[in-house]
């Protein structure tokens, strides 16, 4: 790419050199020797069958997790629904974190002439709906992750984490918004009580977790949806598989799509 014709670095020149400074972790190339214009492609995985299943994996986990929690289920529907909704996102990212689960992106390819030609005509209803993600977005993604990784939790920490993150009283709509207080203070005072035994030397290491737990909180849910499971489930709402999924409505099972297979 011709960086001398790039526009990045009179458009939004103030947010480009902020990302920079964020994910200086990403690359080892200086800053200023580096085009922004990169971060503008749209990306794909680039072993979509191997990663689309073991994110499938840690989603099914994710939702094991919330049907055995008892205090969970002792919620008016209503208010499940509304949690679920807001936390599949950062309780399925910690999920990826726990089972240590890596990957690769690689820039969309585009249709080739052959492909082109051969689709000249059929009905646009056909394409898909979704857009593919932006590169820099799985980059700040990818930069949350491996932040993380670094804290090397132990399975008692992710497991109270979990209940914390789930069990959040700011949802909007919430009809026992008090209970569910009471039981993520109860989970973050077993997170910190567990932190402290078990590094009793870092005083910071409780706060610290809860900070980089924001960052997953800030994920887009379509982010994670078009990356991991757009290839998979198609257009289909990815938030009314999770419910059937919970509820046991029907035995969903993640196949792959039409796409993904070619």
């Amino acid at each position: 790419m011709d960086c001398e014709r790039c526009r990045c670095q009179h458009e939004d020149k103030h947010s480009a050199i902020l990302y920079t400074l964020l994910s200086q972790n990403l690359s080892h190339s200086p800053p200023h020797q580096r085009c922004l214009c990169h971060q503008r492609w749209t990306v794909c995985l680039r072993t979509p069958h191997v990663t689309c299943q073991a994110a499938s994996d840690v989603l099914v986990k994710t939702i094991s997790f919330m049907k055995n929690l008892p205090s969970f289920h002792l919620l008016p529907r209503g208010d499940q629904l509304l949690l679920l909704d807001s936390c599949w996102v950062p309780l399925f990212l910690l999920g990826l974190v726990q089972e240590t689960v890596t990957f690769e992106v690689m820039e969309t390819p585009a249709p080739s002439m052959l492909e082109k030609i051969l689709l000249d005509g059929q009905s646009k209803r056909q394409e898909p709906e979704w857009t593919q993600p932006m590169l820099a977005a799985v980059q700040w993604l990818q930069c949350s992750l491996n932040t993380f990784w670094s804290l090397d939790l132990s399975p008692k920490e992710y497991a109270y984490l979990k209940g914390a993150i789930l069990f959040n009283p700011d949802v909007p709509g919430l009809t026992a918004s008090q209970y569910i207080e009471s039981l993520q203070r109860e989970a973050e005072r077993a997170l910190q009580e567990v932190v402290r035994i078990l590094h009793p030397e870092d005083q910071d290491r409780f706060a610290l977790i809860l900070l980089i737990t924001s960052t997953l909180k800030s994920i887009p849910p379509a982010l994670i949806t078009d990356l991991f499971f757009r290839p998979v489930i198609g257009n289909a709402d990815i938030v009314e598989l999770i419910v059937d999924m919970l509820y046991e409505i029907t035995s969903w099972q993640l196949a792959p799509s039409p796409r993904m297979a070619l």
